[in-house]
């Protein structure tokens, strides 16, 4: 898996994780989305997220997609050799609806409608920032300047 990230990072390829239900469950540990977001990892979608673990995601600037009821990586018979643009990311806002461009390798596309799992402004501006610690970092130096 490493190498396979470090190839994509080269090749400025950020990456998504397609889930299953209670994605997180386990450990609340947060080094769980430290390893996600140092993976290249930008955003993960899944059928559902383990609270903790959902907000450790947005601490690290990962975006939380929630597939639509009856959708998943399965259903949409997914494979792993997809492209996937999700729809006007810069614009978000808590709980809206996205639509997540799939394009396969033989050029037809389907699009997955998800929510963003990002549930309050705070947490917004957590993520708009790439994460808690450059938010803060971001605010004590403008407090400072």
């Amino acid at each position: 898996i490493y190498d396979a990230a470090m190839k994509y990072e080269q090749d400025n390829v950020p990456l998504v994780i397609f889930a299953g239900d209670l994605y997180g469950n386990g450990s609340s540990r947060d080094w769980a989305a430290k390893g996600t977001v140092l993976l290249g990892v930008r955003a993960v979608i899944a059928g559902s997220f383990e609270r903790i673990h959902r907000s450790n995601l947005i601490g690290m600037g990962v975006l939380p997609l929630e597939f639509a009821d009856g959708q998943s990586a399965k259903a949409l018979g997914l494979t792993g050799t997809e492209q996937v643009t999700i729809e006007h990311v810069a614009d978000i806002k808590p709980r809206q609806e996205v639509d997540v461009k799939i394009t396969r390798e033989d050029g037809s596309t389907v699009t997955a409608k998800t929510t963003v799992r990002i549930d309050t402004e705070n947490e917004l501006d957590y993520y708009r920032n790439g994460g808690i610690l450059q938010y803060v970092l971001r605010n004590l130096a403008r407090e400072a300047s």
